[in-house]
């Protein structure tokens, strides 16, 4: 045998090991839970003996109380702050001058600008992601009700108004573009619900529809059921899951987004946790001196990871601080119009054989216009309506592959 090499173990002496790092295992979640049970009592009402423990096990007594103070700043992170209504008012006024100096104004939205709508945000205390993760059932929502709100109104103004230059969403809703806001000034980085692409057509081919095309899909399963009328091509959706990477140029229109994070010199950030959104480089022109970044303004009830980096953080509704934004630019905002809405001139008609290629309920199309129906185009949930992009959709691409016997 060689010398420095040990002789390999027994297998009695191979069981042993494995017996005493089982019981160590076991000795240390004693003690984690002696000393746990020990904190949560008040210093006067521990004993001598419940002192002397801690003592005895300052490691174990330090490691629980970070974990403690990380709870609490996680849970603080996840309260919604509400400003009084006059400090918001001050804030909004700040917000109103930096609009009117702005040279190029972008904004970028997230699910907090629907939930007036009735859409369910992802990460406020009733979000879509903090009840999957609290193991709790997604509320039901009928998103064909769904209808662009003030918000959605006051930003298309803006942009009408000349004072606005672009908008990034991360919503799937629609909503943007059915408030009237042209195409050219959006990029929906997620997706749109209402639109299927056939991709092997040159240039992409899109479908726009009157209901949502989401109804099969899910993470990485795109197909909607449906073929391409020009070349017979299978359709998919446009819906960019957490964990993918979106390659369409609509209606993710990344190029906008760049070239307007490029140009920007103000960014309001309006609903967005972002947590997601701040993984996205090219967004926020981190390369750049700090004095030479866009001013950055936050709209949003909770905590943010780019909230020590605002020049102002307003904690109010998107609708409230919109509506008191609008009063202060003077600027008039109208309430949303289905007559007028552009996804009845987008949509696209289903062919005859594929009339029963979906379950969803059609937007209702306004009153004595034609082309449109408010047919629901099949059964329909009436406990409510799941898109594919959220809450139905997340849980089937989260399901976890059964292990294979062995």
């Amino acid at each position: 045998m060689e010398e420095g090499k040990e002789a390999p173990c027994s297998r009695t002496e191979r069981k042993a090991l494995e017996k005493a790092k089982i019981q160590q295992r076991e000795n240390e979640r004693s003690v984690f839970k002696a000393v746990t049970r020990i904190l949560k009592k008040a210093e006067a009402d521990r004993s001598e003996e419940e002192a002397a423990v801690l003592l005895r096990h300052q490691d174990t007594v330090e490691e629980l109380c970070r974990r403690q103070d990380r709870r609490t700043v996680l849970k603080r992170k996840q309260e919604e702050v509400f400003d009084e209504e006059g400090k918001l008012r001050k804030k909004v006024s700040q917000l109103a001058e930096a609009v009117r100096l702005a040279r190029h104004l972008v904004v970028y939205t997230g699910a907090g600008i629907s939930t007036a709508a009735s859409i369910p945000d992802y990460r406020g205390p009733n979000g879509v992601w903090t009840q999957l993760q609290k193991g709790r059932a997604i509320s039901s929502s009928d998103l064909s009700n769904a209808e662009p709100t003030l918000t959605h109104m006051c930003i298309k103004m803006l942009h009408k108004e000349k004072l606005l230059q672009h908008v990034v969403s991360q919503n799937c809703d629609g909503l943007h573009l059915r408030s009237g806001l042209p195409r050219h000034a959006l990029s929906e980085l997620h997706g749109n619900m209402f639109i299927e692409v056939c991709t092997l057509c040159s240039p992409v081919r899109e479908y726009v529809r009157l209901f949502d095309v989401t109804e099969r899909t899910s993470l990485h399963r795109h197909g909607t059921g449906r073929s391409c009328s020009h070349c017979g091509g299978d359709l998919g959706d446009t819906i960019v899951h957490f964990g993918e990477r979106g390659t369409l140029e609509q209606p993710l229109n990344w190029k906008g987004a760049a070239e307007a994070a490029k140009m920007a010199d103000v960014i309001v950030c309006l609903g967005s946790s972002l947590k997601v959104l701040k993984k996205y480089a090219c967004l926020w022109s981190m390369n750049r001196p700090a004095s030479k970044r866009p001013k950055l303004y936050i709209v949003n009830l909770q905590w943010t990871p780019k909230d020590d980096l605002a020049t102002l953080k307003m904690n109010g509704k998107c609708d409230d601080v919109m509506r008191l934004l609008m009063e202060e630019l003077n600027i008039s905002v109208p309430v949303y119009d289905k007559a007028e809405d552009p996804i009845f001139r987008l949509a696209t008609p289903l062919t005859p054989d594929q009339e029963d290629s979906h379950t969803r309920k059609l937007i209702a199309s306004p009153a004595g216009q034609e082309g449109g129906s408010a047919d629901t185009g099949g059964p329909t949930d009436d406990a409510g309506v799941h898109g594919g992009w959220f809450g139905r959709g997340y849980s089937k691409g989260r399901k976890k592959k059964k292990k294979k016997a062995a």
